[in-house]
């Protein structure tokens, strides 16, 4: 291999959403990741509803403002 080309590789410690920390090495620093196989439905074999980024109470936030303006426009 040729010196000085080459990205430097050393371990990382890579953090799953669940706390579960995994090391290996990488050119990355470190990297914090949302579904990892210690908390994965697949690997489990428990059906769970991931999510990390809170796109349910988005919607349900959305879905309850359109309720209310819905039943403002039908009293009037």
């Amino acid at each position: 291999m040729k010196q000085g080309i080459h990205p430097d590789y050393h371990e990382v410690v890579f953090k799953c959403a669940c706390g579960a920390e995994h090391k290996t090495r990488s050119t990355t620093t470190k990297t914090s990741i949302a579904i990892c196989s210690n908390c994965h439905p697949f690997y489990t074999g428990k059906q769970k509803f991931v999510d990390t980024a809170g796109r349910v109470e988005k919607f349900m936030r959305k879905y309850e403002q359109a309720q209310k303006q819905a039943d403002k426009k039908g009293k009037k």
